[in-house]
């Protein structure tokens, strides 16, 4: 090893400057256990500052609800806990049906959320109209879900890394990760520019880059880099009061109190080696026009900006969270499908109470990396 490198040991190290990783320092710093995590730009640089900004816990996987009933406690107490709100406001979501079997759908994921204590109101279309006036013709019916809402993704995850560096956490920028070595009882991870890390814990939060750093240690846990793709029109009159989305696939939308409406659908293009990603013209053409045919006044406003942002999709669209099947030490926190910025909160709690307590009464059931285990369902 390069004698010149910088070197460190701490008790967990953490991969990945995203939401994720930076509440999981936070939970740690604030149960006194060092903690050093690398992030290879700057906190919140990809998926967790430049996404929708979405809060929902309506028309989540059944699996992924226990974490986002944990999640939505924390965001209702977030001033408390990083010293800023992240603009949250429960303002509800509205999820749209378009046909007679997508309002199906609604009904059946009402029914069965209420079992995770989750509640939805099924409206039929003759009440949409009369609740939402400014949505366009031809829906079916719609759940609404008072308790979801929306955030500035921009503002959250720098707000978590402020705390946890204010709680002793240790946080550096700028540094990739290129090799991880097995040293019981811990590991090893270089990075550059020159330093050697060594650690009893690792975790890895990496993102779309994810599975590179399973790789690393000879673990095959799948996803694929995605780049979602979201646009900005200038200030309208406030009237969309709601974060809306659909029972399919399709269009999600939200006005900010500023009037500017945020909307998204489809994908750009992604670089995963280069760290870069680009709206697309086609898919931003596409998404303005059905944006347009849900609120029809959007017609008369510009589009001020489009972007996009780097994310992980697994396989079955939903997270790997959780202890590695055949490693010690090795946690897994990545490949979030596009829908994982309401969750990280909770997701850097359970995984402080894994690595340190062995177990947390948040279920991770569906979501654990050993479903894509050798043999297993999901890997077949």
């Amino acid at each position: 090893m390069n004698g010149a490198r910088s070197r460190l040991r701490t008790e967990v190290a953490i991969v990945g400057g995203g939401l994720v990783g930076c509440s999981t320092a936070l939970h740690l710093a604030r149960r006194r256990v060092p903690c050093v995590l690398l992030e290879a730009e700057r906190c919140g640089a990809h998926a967790s500052g430049v996404n929708y900004g979405g809060v929902r816990q309506q028309g989540r996987a059944l699996a992924e609800l226990p974490l986002a009933g944990r999640a939505r406690r924390i965001w209702g107490r977030l001033e408390r806990l990083v010293g800023g709100d992240g603009e949250f406001r429960a303002t509800g979501h509205l999820r749209l049906a378009r046909d007679e079997a997508e309002a199906a759908a609604l009904e059946g994921w009402i029914r069965e959320a209420a079992r995770y204590g989750v509640h939805g109101e099924l409206l039929s279309r003759e009440a949409l109209r009369a609740r939402f006036p400014w949505l366009g013709e031809g829906f079916a019916a719609g759940s609404f879900s008072a308790d979801d809402g929306q955030a500035n993704p921009r503002l959250v995850a720098p707000l978590f890394a402020r705390a946890a560096r204010s709680e002793g956490a240790t946080i550096l920028e700028g540094r990739t990760v290129v090799a991880i070595e097995r040293a019981p009882p811990g590991f090893v991870l270089r990075a550059e520019p020159e330093l050697e890390l060594e650690a009893r814990v690792l975790v890895n939060a990496a993102g779309a880059w994810g599975t590179r750093i399973a790789r690393l240690l000879g673990e095959e846990l799948p996803s694929e880099p995605i780049a979602p793709n979201m646009l900005v029109s200038e200030p309208l009159p406030f009237r969309i009061e709601p974060n809306l989305g659909m029972a399919g696939p399709g269009i999600y939308l939200r006005q900010v109190p500023d009037g500017s409406v945020i909307f998204g659908g489809g994908r750009g293009t992604v670089d995963l080696e280069r760290r870069r990603c680009r709206p697309s013209f086609a898919t931003s053409l596409a998404t303005i026009g059905e944006a347009c045919r849900v609120v029809p006044e959007l017609a008369r406003a510009s589009i001020i900006r489009t972007w996009a942002g780097i994310e992980g999709r697994t396989p079955d669209d939903l997270p790997i969270i959780g202890p590695s099947p055949r490693m010690a030490g090795l946690f897994h926190a990545f490949g979030f499908s596009g829908h994982g910025f309401m969750l990280a909160p909770a997701v850097g709690a359970v995984l402080a109470e894994l690595i340190l307590d062995g177990h947390s009464a948040t279920s991770l059931a569906g979501l654990e990396p050993a479903r894509f285990a050798p043999g297993s369902a999901a890997a077949a």
